[in-house]
């Protein structure tokens, strides 16, 4: 651990769990770094993943945005829905050339979006886009013929959570030099969200720890009372 690190560490208590609001203002006070941090939340819950019953997932749309510049992906085949995807801030469209790339292990983008007929043949991209988590899915909306709205969406904030294997949802929820309220509203939506996807078949505790931290900061955890019963 470098001397900023340690520091942080000394300067408030890692057992103790802070109100959120409270988390918030600890975590801006910390030594900052040359660059804008991101903000993550780690969430663990009840579930057990191993059952398909059990799988929490979802999308979520941040008040405030990410703070990021989500690169987006779209494969269609309509020359045209390409043309007006670039046109709505799409960083890549298309079908042949991009397929062939990705086909190959290209994943230089953060979301893909994909018409409906073509599915088939995206399913065949599997390898290369599960395990990095961009397989588009009608769920969360990156399977649609309405490919602007799609972008239009992402592009404003909306985000996809999933829970890991381990039953823990990780997920950027803005930067650093957010003001305090807006990364306030953004946590907060959040995990409204994870809260309402609790599966019928979770018993027990179902938020069982929730943390936040900076990117490069410690993390910092967060008294769950306020937003499950």
């Amino acid at each position: 651990m470098g001397k900023r690190h340690l520091d942080n560490l000394k300067s408030f208590d890692s057992m103790l769990e802070y109100d959120l609001k409270e988390a918030i203002s600890l975590m801006k006070s910390f030594s900052k770094t040359k660059f804008d941090e991101s903000v993550d939340m780690a969430v663990n819950l009840g579930v057990d993943p191993r059952h398909a019953d059990q799988l929490v997932r979802g999308t979520v749309s941040l008040p405030n945005g990410t703070g990021k510049n989500i690169r987006v992906l779209v494969l269609t085949k309509d020359n045209e829905q390409g043309k007006k995807s670039i046109e709505a801030g799409a960083e890549f469209a298309g079908f042949d050339e991009l397929f062939t790339k990705i086909e190959k292990g290209w994943t230089d983008f953060d979301v893909m979006i994909a018409t409906p007929e073509i599915m088939p043949q995206v399913g065949k991209l599997g390898k290369v886009l599960g395990p990095r988590g961009l397989m588009p899915n009608p769920k969360t909306g990156t399977v649609t013929k309405d490919v602007v709205k799609a972008i239009n969406e992402v592009k404003a904030g909306k985000v996809e959570f999933r829970v890991d294997k381990f039953g823990v949802i990780h997920l950027s929820i803005g930067k650093l030099s957010f003001d305090e309220d807006k990364l306030f509203e953004n946590i907060s939506t959040c995990i409204n969200a994870i809260v309402k996807a609790r599966p019928t078949s979770a018993k027990g505790t179902y938020l069982k720890k929730f943390t936040i931290s900076s990117t490069m900061g410690p993390g910092i955890k967060i008294n769950k009372t306020s937003f499950i019963n």
